[in-house]
């Protein structure tokens, strides 16, 4: 990031344009929606500018630029469409303190100007840096089509209610009575006018207020494989409501991101045979902030009813007294098999498939191996890699065969995902170099790969 997103106090402040064209003119209208004090110097002026300045919108300096035009302005705007002319302001306004944009010229601005949705006083400002304006546009009308008209009203009238909601202790409280009247109360009364609003948020103060003290409430959400657009609505609302996020090892940074920035995040990460955090220290932390009145995310890659401990964790809460809910997420086995073209069932193939565990609490884990061992066999094996060899044996021993595919994903669903073609006879050099998280898809190839298979013993 080399523009820091930042919004000025204008209210009353000097805001300086050099220029009187389209460029100018362009500025002028962004900058009419503030409560600044507006100059603008050029020898000649657009007639739209001369419009504002009739109606004392703008003040008109009419000659060139001068040392001391920028003195006490907060921000200078270079709009004289002409490069020799904007490199004066900047050396002129900066001189004289102001930060100067160069409009159209990324690279001599020392501030930029982003693309605004207008709510007033909710504003959404939207930059790329200079790299895309045409994506900022479009993300801007996308915006503009889902925020209600009627959002400024709500806003506005909040603020004047502030102070009267500090009645209400600090914290998920308070949170809960704003979040009630933007998302439900206050959307229902804006069709009626503002003092509909108003007596809406009385009385809604007055619930809150009277309602006893809530115990917290505990999310089990699934964070899907990583990639962050694989995460589900519901999963997403859950993290922007939580006071406290606990979340495994292996949920990306990017879904951590969509926190509050006022949330607890604490990581609470397991690794196969390397450092971890007990289960019980982690249902001990979801209970103690669940018994604090916060809304706790139990935050768990993939899809927390496969092998996340989920069970221990809810009974933990039910001795609590805490009330929770499941969130499912993608688990690692669809978004592996979706990767590689393939899917984990198939008529005439197999009409069932497995899901394994490599290893548990014991060590590596047992399973069916000689049903395992059957041709057309499907089994996603989560935790694998550590266990390739020992499996190996064991589906050998029952009469696997040697040339069975098997597909190792690491990394699935994210950026730098990798898959790796083997067989159950080159499964342990295979893994051998494997360091992310991985999932072993045995009795499947990637579609191109098993393709070629096919055709091959079609040949022979």
């Amino acid at each position: 990031m080399n523009h820091f997103p930042i919004f000025v106090a204008l209210e009353g402040r000097r805001v300086l344009v050099v220029g009187g064209g389209d460029a100018a003119v362009a500025k002028l209208r962004l900058l009419l929606k503030t409560t600044a004090n507006i100059n603008v110097v050029a020898e000649t002026f657009d007639p739209v500018i001369e419009t504002w300045a009739a109606e004392g919108r703008v003040t008109l300096i009419r000659r060139a630029q001068e040392p001391g035009d920028a003195l006490c302005c907060v921000l200078a705007y270079a709009a004289s469409e002409d490069a020799a002319l904007d490199a004066r302001t900047v050396r002129l306004a900066s001189a004289d303190g102001a930060l100067v944009n160069v409009v159209d010229n990324l690279e001599a601005s020392q501030f930029i100007t982003p693309a605004i949705v207008d709510r007033d006083p909710v504003v959404v400002a939207i930059g790329t840096e200079g790299a895309a304006p045409v994506l900022a546009r479009k993300i801007k009308a996308e915006l503009e089509a889902k925020l209600p008209a009627q959002l400024g009203l709500l806003a506005r009238i909040g603020k004047t209610f502030r102070k009267a909601a500090d009645v209400l202790p600090m914290g998920a409280v308070r949170r809960r009575f704003w979040a009630d009247y933007y998302d439900h109360a206050g959307p229902r009364a804006a069709d009626a006018g503002e003092d509909a609003i108003r007596d809406t948020l009385g009385d809604l103060l007055a619930s809150h207020v009277a309602a006893e003290d809530r115990p917290g409430h505990v999310d089990l959400v699934g964070a899907g494989p990583g990639d962050p657009e694989l995460l589900t609505l519901k999963a997403r609302t859950a993290l922007d409501r939580a006071d406290v996020v606990i979340h495994d090892r292996l949920v990306a940074p990017e879904i951590l991101e969509l926190a509050r920035r006022e949330a607890l995040i604490i990581d609470a990460g397991k690794e196969g045979f390397g450092p971890s955090t007990a289960q019980g220290d982690i249902n001990d932390l979801m209970v103690a902030h669940g018994l604090k009145g916060a809304h706790v995310v139990r935050l768990k890659a993939g899809d927390p009813t496969v092998f996340g401990r989920l069970d221990e964790e809810i009974e933990a809460l039910d001795a609590a007294g805490l009330a929770w809910s499941i969130v499912p997420g993608i688990t690692a086995a669809s978004a592996s098999v979706a990767s590689i073209g393939q899917s984990l069932t198939k008529r005439g193939r197999n009409g069932s498939v497995r899901f394994l565990t490599g290893h548990d609490m014991k060590g590596f884990a047992d399973q069916d191996w000689r049903a395992l061992a059957q041709p057309g066999e499907v089994a996603a094996i989560y935790m694998g890699k550590r266990a390739a060899r020992w499996m190996q044996g064991r589906m050998l021993m029952h009469g696997a065969a040697p040339a069975t595919p098997v597909t190792i994903i690491e990394n699935a669903s994210r950026a730098d995902q990798r898959t790796i073609a083997a067989t159950l006879a080159t499964l342990p050099e295979a893994v051998a170099d494997v360091t992310g998280p991985a999932l072993l898809l045995h009795g499947l190839a990637p579609r191109r790969a098993a393709q070629a298979l096919a055709q091959t013993e079609i040949a022979l």
